[in-house]
């Protein structure tokens, strides 16, 4: 039972854990902020606003010896949500625990380390994909054989149900990356023939759970069908518990709502009965976000809520007591074979492309993922999906949650991100750097061989080196990547209803008035924060209402955004900042604007956005901010549209 957490700084964050493992938590899921996860370090530019905002930051050994002091690593199971560094974060939680007199061999945890979904959904990826298969090769080499217990992969559909996609799409290419990392595995010849089956066993799954609980429920008995079926025919697994599906859940959080957010109670709940519910696909590990998760950053006491709920689940249901309670039924074994079916065609067809890297690459699986997340979101503002308090029942008493908005969220320390820019400087000064430089250079020197990297990633941790000099040393080398925005050829409304045609003619007229062009839309992803699902979704909705749309993709400074808005000569920007560094990054980019003679230019701001920030927003001259409960896209097109025409003056 473990709540996903992590912020501000590793003391703050080490309280936290040592809180909830006091409230009955049986495990620690760590959340890390932006930075550690794209390696940057904090005083980097590209690091403003993000420090310490979606977990914590651990540049550094120092900072990994603080977040644990005090929890005894040798008993504790530590699931850590890492990808890019992983390599990097795995090797200091090593180091940390020896330094608690720990041998590496009693280590029990799990870094996520799925790469592949990182270039489709959460955007946290730093170096092309054949190199970011490398490290993930050479971590699970290292640790079956150094730290057996260790799951070094974690192979995460959660996310690419956050992206819009299906049940069938989520089966199949979180299976196909499955298999490109073990065809990689084996093809680099580090893992003895014997142990292989040990890599098999070690690979865990982190999975997603949505409302419609039933079809999640099969979607996880296919899981285990499809898993079982290739460990045995394609890998020749023999040991059936080599071949267990093994898998942890987050529930789902894409359906969460900042209408009614006590409804996101009751949702939650659901979602974790479809993974509980059946005891052949019951998950081992649950984690559940909390009801206010569409309005900010959730509070201790929020954590808490979600993890008793878990509670009552498992100590006063009689839940755990019974077998399958599925098992026979004609329903259910329908829906599974329904799934399995759907699920192999996806795979055959992926494989036929070359496998998941092949398909990253080409930008297939991007683009259905977009295609498939504008089939929804089409389908919530046409009614033909309900929301409850969002699209429908949408009358409501004032909720005494949230009568207090400002109180109803944690706030991230402000001065989180100046200390860890002075903690960072300090532990740079502090440090023999010549040893630093040669641990760096041999870190290098590998990464341009076929050797292991690991031991050479302890080495640089031991030295003193950082999580931004580590991924500088490897971007030196592996080169940095930007991923296919699955964007162009995507049509989100192929029928257009009277309110899209209306906002069609009203764009159409305003680009003729201001010079006979069509309107030019800048879609910007500033800073580090890489869910860009809403950053495509409007950015497609945006075309289908008659913009030309300017989208470069995520990870840019606020410089590039007004250095593309000057040289795409744009009518409109448009931010997307789900992260919270809005307050930093939005006024940044209006100042370049206004500097660069684009005061015409309204600007435009979406995300996870609490309403004071909002105010603060317009009063200090941004045109519209839309957060979650603002669902009709194309009601967006037509404020954007409106926006435009006041900032030229047109009537």
């Amino acid at each position: 039972m473990r709540t996903y957490a992590g912020h501000s700084s590793a003391a703050e964050s080490n309280a936290l854990y040592r809180r909830n493992l006091a409230k009955g938590q049986t495990g620690l899921s760590v959340a890390f902020d932006l930075p550690t996860q794209t390696g940057y370090d904090p005083d980097h530019e590209l690091s403003r606003g993000e420090v310490g905002k979606v977990g914590v930051p651990i540049p550094h050994l120092g900072a990994m010896r603080r977040l644990f002091q005090d929890i005894p690593l040798g008993e504790m199971n530590t699931s850590m949500t890492i990808n890019a560094t992983a390599m990097w974060l795995l090797a200091m939680y090593q180091v940390a625990a020896e330094e608690q007199g720990v041998d590496a061999a009693a280590l029990a945890g799990t870094t996520q380390n799925d790469i592949i979904k990182e270039y489709l959904s959460r955007g946290t990826y730093v170096f092309p994909p054949e190199a970011s298969m490398r490290l993930t090769t050479d971590m699970i080499a290292y640790t079956v054989n150094h730290i057996p217990k260790w799951n070094p992969l974690n192979i995460s559909s959660y996310h690419l149900q956050e992206a819009g996609a299906s049940p069938v799409q989520e089966l199949a290419f979180s299976l196909s990356t499955a298999i490109a990392v073990l065809d990689a595995v084996k093809d680099s010849g580090q893992v003895p023939e014997d142990k292989f089956e040990k890599v098999v066993g070690r690979i865990s799954f982190f999975v997603n759970s949505g409302v419609r609980f039933i079809e999640e429920m099969c979607k996880m008995r296919a899981f285990g069908e499809l898993w079982d079926e290739i460990t045995r025919e394609r890998y020749g697994v023999q040991d059936p518990k080599m071949r267990r599906f093994r898998y942890g859940v987050q529930v789902n959080s894409l359906g969460l709502t900042e209408a009614q957010p006590e409804n996101n109670v009751q949702r939650i709940v659901l979602e974790m009965l479809g993974v509980t519910l059946s005891k052949k696909a019951r998950a081992r590990a649950v984690q559940l976000p909390a009801w206010n998760e569409a309005l900010g950053l959730p509070r201790p006491w929020d954590q808490q809520w979600s993890l008793r709920l878990q509670q009552v689940l498992a100590f006063e249901s009689d839940l755990l007591e019974y077998d399958d309670i599925f098992d026979g039924s004609h329903v259910i074994e329908a829906k599974v074979a329904e799934l399995v079916e759907g699920a192999k065609a996806e795979i055959d067809r992926v494989q036929a492309m070359g496998g998941a890297v092949a398909a990253v690459e080409s930008g297939y699986m991007k683009q259905a993922l977009v295609s498939s997340h504008a089939e929804r979101r089409a389908k919530i503002e046409s009614g033909d999906i309900k929301v409850v308090g969002v699209n429908s029942y949408t009358e409501t008493e004032p909720s005494p949650l949230t009568a207090d908005l400002d109180a109803a969220i944690m706030v991230a320390d402000p001065q989180a991100e100046a200390n860890a820019i002075a903690d960072v400087q300090a532990w740079r000064e502090q440090r023999d750097q010549a040893a630093v430089d040669e641990a760096l250079a041999k870190v290098q020197a590998v990464a341009k061989t076929d050797e292991n990297l690991m031991e050479a990633t302890l080495a640089a941790v031991r030295a003193g080196a950082t999580v931004g000099e580590w991924a500088g040393a490897l971007r030196e080398v592996f080169g940095e990547y930007r991923a296919p925005t699955g964007v162009s050829g995507v049509v989100g409304v192929t029928e257009a209803g009277a309110e899209l045609t209306a906002v069609r003619e009203r764009v159409k007229a305003t680009g003729e008035e201001l010079g006979g062009r069509r309107l030019r839309f800048l879609v910007g992803k500033p800073g580090l924060d890489g869910h860009s699902n809403g950053a495509e979704q409007v950015a497609v909705r945006a075309r289908d209402a008659g913009f030309e749309v300017i989208y470069q993709g995520i990870r840019l400074t606020p410089s590039q955004i007004v250095s593309a808005a000057v040289a795409e000569d744009v009518d409109v920007v448009g931010l997307s900042i789900l992260s919270g560094s809005h307050m930093e990054l939005v006024p940044e980019i209006q100042r370049g604007l206004v500097e660069a003679g684009l005061d015409n230019v309204p600007v435009i701001v979406g995300g996870i956005i609490p309403e004071s920030d909002a105010r603060r927003l317009e009063a200090a001259g941004i045109a519209a901010v839309f957060t979650p409960k603002d669902f009709g896209m194309t009601e967006i097109m037509g404020r954007v549209v409106e926006e435009i025409r006041k900032a030229n003056g047109l009537s």
